[in-house]
């Protein structure tokens, strides 16, 4: 265990010293404010999807099926 603990720690430092770590943490800081963005709009979202999905039920019901 105190193996995988070492290994663990040694990978995490060199990859945290690459430039490679610097896009990761792009990348999840940009899925951090996306994620708040549709917490903090989620009514809004939520009633417009609503809306269209009640818009197409009606369509489909009138084709005839």
């Amino acid at each position: 265990m105190k193996n995988i603990k070492n290994w663990a720690k040694k990978e995490f430092k060199r990859f945290c010293q690459e430039e490679s770590a610097q896009g990761m943490t792009e990348y999840i800081l940009l899925a951090v404010v996306v994620i708040g963005a549709l917490i903090a709009f989620k009514q809004p979202i939520q009633d417009a999807l609503s809306g269209k999905t009640s818009d197409v039920t009606s369509e489909i019901g009138n084709f005839g099926f």
